[in-house]
């Protein structure tokens, strides 16, 4: 039995940070960084299934959902360190950690920067713009008028012209929840897709790391998984045809098989001898 979802608060890294866990305590342990406006709470129905493997623990990125906002650095080498100080504060042991976009950028940076504290990387979707490099295909106002949107007040319905493919359910849990996403922190976010270089943080790390491509979003390209598998060597890739930059939103059971069979270290932190 997973039980039911815990939310809890951790002082770590200087401010107050809130997760959500799923699963029972004694699996092999996973920390789920979302992306730009995603809350923890728009995750559960992804960690509930998760959690048949994994004891999940789903962070509300600082400055979105139930975590301390207001006047906070909200660069990525923050959120990094976010990641660094969470894991030793919960008592993660070698943990997974699957990020999606920007939680997949912020991945790449905590590893770079804590080499050896962390299991492995599923990396999902994450934006591949930097410097000299091709915008991120989401232009700015999408996130600040949706967002402003949401501050009003508004309802399913609404949030269709910022979602439309999206159910009815997805839409109402998003206009519900997206009014916690600081505007602020969501702008310098954006600005570091274009101006933090993750490609430059690849070569150096040393774990099991998986990348899983939304197949039906530009985000990452042919050619970007090519130079990916250049620079960060051994990296496996798993595409989910059709599938949307919100992987789980378009097809849940294709996000899911992308992420089983992921051989991360052993929690005692030495290579599982399955690779």
């Amino acid at each position: 039995m997973n039980g039911i979802p815990l939310g809890y608060n951790v002082h770590a890294n200087g401010i107050r940070h809130h997760l959500v866990r799923h699963g029972a305590v004694g699996k092999r342990q996973m920390l789920l960084v979302p992306g730009i406006t995603s809350p923890a709470v728009t995750w559960d129905f992804v960690a509930e299934r998760l959690a048949n493997t994994y004891e999940v623990h789903v962070l509300d990125v600082r400055g979105r959902g139930l975590s301390q906002a207001g006047d906070l650095d909200y660069s990525l080498n923050a959120m990094a360190d976010d990641v660094i100080a969470l894991t030793a504060a919960i008592g993660l042991e070698h943990p997974v950690v699957l990020g999606h976009s920007m939680g997949a950028r912020t991945a790449i940076r905590a590893a770079r920067k804590a080499p050896g504290l962390f299991g492995g990387l599923i990396l999902a979707d994450p934006p591949v713009s930097g410097p000299g490099r091709r915008p991120y295909p989401s232009a700015w106002p999408w996130y600040e008028d949706s967002i402003l949107l949401a501050q009003r007040g508004c309802s399913a319905e609404e949030m269709k012209e910022f979602c439309p493919t999206w159910t009815e359910g997805q839409r109402a849990l998003r206009a519900e929840w997206l009014h916690t996403c600081e505007l602020r922190a969501i702008e310098e976010a954006y600005k570091g897709f274009h101006c933090d270089d993750i490609h430059a943080d690849l070569p150096l790390l040393d774990l099991p790391m998986r990348l899983v491509v939304a197949g039906g979003s530009p985000v990452i390209q042919d050619s970007d998984v090519q130079e990916i598998q250049t620079l960060a060597k051994g990296i496996e890739v798993v595409t989910v045809a059709g599938a949307g930059h919100m992987i789980p939103w378009d097809d849940l059971e294709g996000f899911l098989q992308a992420v089983a069979g992921f051989q991360p270290y052993a929690q005692g932190g030495v290579p599982d001898g399955s690779r």
